[in-house]
């Protein structure tokens, strides 16, 4: 009987090893599953990102466009203020005028 016992342990040590290896490749593959679940997953993202970059440009470029003519309406509104402050000062000195006048 002593004869057996060692093929016996080499048996279970072999079926052991095999076991943990078929865990191990097991556990590999999930992980691989995983990942490439993963990799797929950030393609859809990595569009989304995109599509939203491209609305933001849009966004960017009208917030641009209505910077531009705001500039120029404040332009005008500055010229139009020079404008109303001269004719202030030429109505004053008219007033005085009239009032010189008129004594």
């Amino acid at each position: 009987m002593a004869a057996i016992e060692p093929p016996a342990r080499f048996g279970q040590s072999v079926k052991g090893l095999l076991s943990e290896k078929v865990s191990t490749c097991t556990t590999d593959v999930i992980a691989l599953t995983k990942q490439i679940l993963k990799g797929s997953r950030s393609s859809e993202l990595l569009g989304q990102a995109a599509r939203n970059m491209v609305m933001q440009e849009d966004s960017i470029l009208h917030s641009e466009d209505s910077l531009r003519k705001m500039s120029i309406i404040t332009t005008h509104l500055q010229y139009q203020q020079e404008a109303i402050q001269k004719n202030v000062e030429l109505s004053t000195n008219l007033q005085d005028q009239l009032k010189h006048l008129l004594k």
